[in-house]
């Protein structure tokens, strides 16, 4: 039979621990928290031109587990190649600030909808408006998904790597929205990824094309322009989630194991 002094022992021995594991486990979080929030998404220099992506924005510090991946949800890409083009300067301001903006993604996973507010963010909205006239966006790679710690897919970036860039920047607009106050960034949120990060204020204004669309609640610092709202797609936002990331050396974070594509993207005014 068990003593009494014994089984305390073991008691003791067990809730250590369990301490021991939470502590590991709240450094775990704790160090992809700060990847989060201090390192800049794929803030590789290539050749010397600043990569275009999101400061807070980075996850992929999972490890490969060599497990298969689940099979791809979407479709095959249309034919098609992205753009190269760049502009030296921001596009003319052309948008109607009291008008409402549709944008439209088809991709290869389904189409993603979402209502723009120019009024709000006319900077990104004019912009956002521009490059998808200009078929910018057509053909491009959906590069990023972050499903740990916050939950979002990046697009934007013809070079499909983070770096890519239309040639100008756009200011900063509508930090303090109330819908992302208290630090979150609600599902359903399409914002603009910039390259701040977090410290130095010459990196602020810094957004160029690439966006990101939030599937589910993520905190984040309010430092991202949100100039969307999803109408139609979340499902499909979820599907790709769904199907898992791998980590990707092309951006240092983690890319979607579904192949997403935007294979047309089109702003009509309503």
């Amino acid at each position: 039979m068990v003593s009494k002094d014994r089984r305390r022992r073991e008691l003791a021995r067990q809730k250590y621990a369990r301490q021991q594991q939470r502590r590991t486990e709240a450094a775990r979080r704790a160090k992809r928290r700060n990847v989060l929030l201090a390192g800049v998404v794929a803030l590789a220099l290539a050749a010397g031109a600043a990569a275009y992506a999101s400061a807070s924005l980075v996850g992929g510090d999972r490890k490969d587990d060599g497990a298969a991946p689940p099979a791809d949800p979407c479709a095959r890409p249309a034919k098609g190649t992205p753009a190269a083009k760049t502009w030296p300067k921001e596009p003319a301001m052309t948008v109607d600030t009291s008008a409402a903006y549709t944008a439209e993604l088809s991709t290869t996973c389904g189409r993603i909808t979402f209502a723009m507010d120019a009024a709000k963010a006319p900077h990104t909205v004019n912009s956002f408006a521009f490059l998808a006239g200009q078929g910018y966006f057509d053909h491009t790679r959906c590069h990023r998904l972050v499903d740990e710690g916050i939950h979002i897919l990046q697009c934007g970036d013809p070079k499909g790597t983070g770096a890519g860039t239309p040639g100008y920047t756009l200011p900063d607009e509508d930090l303090r929205d109330p819908r992302i106050k208290g630090g979150v960034y609600p599902a359903g949120t399409v914002a603009m990824a910039n390259r701040y990060d977090g410290k130095d204020p010459k990196t602020r204004n810094s957004g160029g094309s690439q966006f990101f669309l939030v599937y589910e609640d993520s905190r984040l610092p309010a430092d991202y322009t949100p100039f969307g709202r999803i109408t139609g797609g979340l499902d499909v936002l979820t599907k790709i989630a769904a199907a898992g990331s791998h980590p990707d050396p092309a951006h240092g974070s983690t890319a979607p194991n579904a192949t997403v594509v935007i294979d047309r993207a089109a702003v009509r005014k309503t």
